[in-house]
């Protein structure tokens, strides 16, 4: 026995001096001695120092057995000196920590020999220790003052995910993973994603009423919402989903696309039209329609469901590609429109931010007039508003009418067109109108320019009032071309009050909605408090409660009983049917799209700006020219051709009708004829020049195309490009013999060698035809 006590007796003291020299390790770490630097030092020497360093340790480098633990030693040492904070407590205290004052110092021993053996990363790999975990959560980091000053106002534009965590937790340990991918899924689709750490925020857990770690919470309109459920990827997507509004996007088919456009008036916004293929909404677009609720109306259309084909052929939509389309003033055809294979966030922020107002948007509040009508900054950033004061009714139609095609014509970033109803703001008419007599029962229009926020502002009325007329259109484009260099043309000074809020709900609306708010908030309250402290104030409550509506507690279940036994009514069963129809006619009509297809779009007046004119940088769209009695023929041949180059993501593949944009096409070519003169093809019938089967690469940016001449049957080698043909040898592809008739195949071998055209174009070998601008496609 004597021998195995001092075995242990030795083990338990070789174990405290192992201990004893790792926490005189840890106390003896000294950052500048390590990057043989001064305490004096740069900022700019020590990050030469650790560069240097960092070369002749890193572990790929350098074979030492050492150089792992040395090159840890450096970063270490490089992140103490290069934060300030940290370097200054190391000057002081001879630690890094955060943690001042000499209480705190006189136990720096005990903590240094606790972190550094017993439960230290190096020796037992377990991630409590804050300054060695996973700095991902560091850039999510809240503080009080940036929650109440920044995130909640910023809630009311997005919702937030927050999670609160701790030292010393093994559950947050084991959500860690799970909560890493959905905050970087979810960020990337405008969900705003932050970290309480509750040992050095006490303040702020407190207030979002965390009372135990780990804690998520949704943060929405400056209201709290805890999670509740298994933290998985499904679950927290769902809870995110669900804090937003129902009512953020109108499902929109044939039978109420219409009035949907038409409401544009009453709200006073631009309706947005998503087309998709997905039956569910994605959160995506929720998440937009919640940041841009107060500017647009969103509706989503199913271009898979039955009952939207009216729609989507109206629009010409690629029911394989998502579409968002912006009406304004005009319903039957968009002012903007976008096409992407993937929405991303960026380019929907992008689209709709450049599409906010109406083209003459009426001046409803004082917050439009503020962002509508800017005060003037400088005089290189003058801005000024052109209003029309009029009134509603038919009476006033001509005029405003007129009145919105003269904004669509003199379009530019230093005006803005308002109009605004005389009865509705009759203060402000006032202000500007000042023979009242003079105006009365007619429309004038206002040049004004913003001074400061208190309210002045300089203007210019119109002599005569505004009617429409030509005389009308030339006196005021005049007024706005002499203001460009005569600043002082707006003579005229006075101090506006603020506009009534016309869409504003009415006052018991108000107090409801107030009263509700009210409620809800002592809801969330009572279940955040501390229920020990509640239980006293919980307990009278129920048993008042139970005293004062036992009986009609009692007779409400006896009621729901004899409901519940009684047979269904004829309604509820139709209900029922109904519902398991449109069940089985959702299955039936949910067409998946077929993989390994070619994308081809129509080039229409519609989508001719996001395809040609405004299209990305290094993006080309290659066009197919065929006439109604060839499309098939030429759609699959050409599919074939260029198939193999569909992985490219610079290239968009389109077709134009010959029959519908003939002048468009000839007037392009023009610029062609000279390097390439056009062949004398005619067609029989029509003894028009045949262009089916020519295939334009434009380059929307750089203003230039390329050209393919069909092959024709006299020729053996086709034309490419600019009139450079290409050895016959080189087609090694063989195909199939067609079923299809001569004709069919005749029409077809116009796509002769399209593919070796295609190879040369991304080469970048074919002669390019340049061009002064895009003309219009009627």
């Amino acid at each position: 026995m004597a021998p195995r006590r001092a075995g242990l007796a030795w083990a338990a003291l070789l174990l405290l001096l192992l201990a004893a020299q790792v926490a005189a390790a840890a106390a003896d770490f000294d950052p500048y001695r390590v990057l043989g630097v001064g305490r004096s030092s740069s900022q700019a020497d020590i990050k030469k120092a650790y560069k240097r360093l960092a070369r002749e340790w890193h572990p790929d480098k350098n074979k030492d057995p050492g150089a792992e633990d040395k090159f840890i030693q450096i970063s270490k040492a490089y992140e103490i000196l290069s934060n300030e904070e940290k370097r200054a407590n190391f000057d002081r205290y001879g630690d890094a920590g955060e943690s001042q004052g000499y209480s705190q110092h006189q136990h720096r021993q005990f903590h240094h020999f606790h972190e550094g053996f017993y439960f230290d990363e190096s020796f037992f790999h377990f991630p409590f220790n804050s300054e060695r975990r996973d700095t991902s959560d560091e850039k999510y980091l809240l503080h009080f003052s940036h929650y109440i000053n920044e995130i909640v106002p910023d809630s009311f534009k997005k919702p937030y995910l927050i999670k609160i965590t701790s030292d010393w937790c093994f559950s947050c340990i084991h959500i860690e993973p799970v909560w890493k991918e959905v905050a970087q899924e979810l960020e990337a689709l405008g969900v705003g994603i932050g970290v309480v750490h509750a040992g050095y925020e006490r303040r702020l857990a407190h207030h979002l009423g965390a009372h135990s770690t780990p804690s998520l919470l949704g943060l929405i309109n400056g209201k709290i919402t805890f999670f509740h459920n298994a933290v998985i990827r499904e679950n927290l997507r769902q809870f995110v989903e669900n804090l937003l509004p129902g009512n953020l996007v109108e499902k929109i088919t044939d039978k109420n696309y219409i009035r949907f456009l038409s409401n544009w008036k009453k709200e006073n916004k631009p309706h947005v039209l998503l087309f998709d293929h997905m039956p569910v909404l994605p959160l995506l677009y929720k998440l937009t329609a919640f940041a841009y609720r107060d500017y647009l109306s969103f509706g989503y259309v199913y271009v898979g469901l039955r009952g939207t084909e009216e729609l989507s052929s109206q629009y010409n939509i690629n029911v394989y590609t998502p579409t968002m389309m912006i009406f304004k003033e005009h319903t039957d055809k968009p002012a903007d429109v976008v096409q992407a294979r993937e929405m991303k966030k960026q380019l929907i922020d992008d689209f709709l931010s450049q599409n906010k107002f109406l083209m003459v948007a009426r001046l409803t509040n004082q917050r439009l007039f503020q962002e509508l009508c800017p005060v003037k900054k400088s005089h290189r950033q003058r801005k000024h508003c052109v209003i029309l004061l009029t009134g509603e009714g038919e009476k006033f139609a001509e005029a405003y009418e007129a009145f919105l095609t003269f904004a669509l014509a003199n379009t530019k970033d230093t005006l803005k067109f308002v109009h605004i109803y005389n009865d509705r703001q009759p203060e402000f008419a006032e202000a500007l109108l000042m023979d009242e007599e003079k105006y009365r029962g007619k429309s004038a229009v206002v040049i004004l320019e913003r001074r400061n926020n208190a309210g002045k502002i300089a203007y210019k009325t119109l002599e005569d009032a505004w009617q429409g007329s030509k005389e009308d259109n030339f006196i005021l484009l005049d007024l706005l071309d002499q203001l460009r260099t005569d600043p002082g043309l707006l003579s005229s000074e006075t101090v506006l009050v603020d506009l009534n809020d016309e869409l504003a709900p009415m006052f018991l609306i108000r107090w409801l909605y107030s009263t509700l708010d009210y409620i809800s908030d002592c809801w969330d309250s009572l279940f955040h408090s501390n229920w020990r402290e509640m239980m006293p104030l919980l307990s009278l409550l129920f048993s008042a409660l139970f005293i004062l509506f036992g009986t009609v507690i009692v007779q409400a279940f006896s009621d729901s009983s004899d409901t519940r036994d009684s047979p269904p009514s004829e309604k509820e069963e139709t209900a029922s049917k109904t519902e398991k129809n449109d069940a089985s006619f959702s299955k039936e009509s949910n067409r998946i799209p077929k993989k390994g297809f070619v994308e081809v779009t129509e080039l229409t007046d519609i989508n001719y700006n996001s395809n040609l004119v405004r299209l990305r940088p290094g993006h080309i769209n290659v066009v197919l020219i065929l006439s109604n009695s060839t499309k098939t023929a030429l759609l699959q041949k050409f599919a074939l051709e260029v198939y193999t180059f569909t992985g490219t993501s610079c290239l968009h593949f389109s077709f134009l009708s010959l029959d519908k944009h003939r002048e468009w096409l000839e007037y392009l070519l023009e610029f062609a004829q000279d390097a390439a003169p056009i062949p004398n093809q005619y067609d029989k019938h029509f003894l028009e020049r045949d262009y089916t089967g020519y295939v334009l690469a434009l380059n929307g940016h750089k203003k230039y195309f390329c050209l393919f001449k069909p092959h024709r049957s006299s020729d053996e080698g086709g034309t490419l490009g600019s009139g450079e043909e290409y050895n016959s040898s080189l087609h090694t592809e063989t195909r199939g013999k067609s079923s299809c008739s001569p004709g069919s195949r005749s029409i077809k071998s116009k796509l002769h060698k399209l593919s070796f055209w295609m190879e040369r174009l991304l080469e970048g070998s074919l002669q390019r035809f340049y061009i002064p601008s895009w003309p219009a496609l009627d």
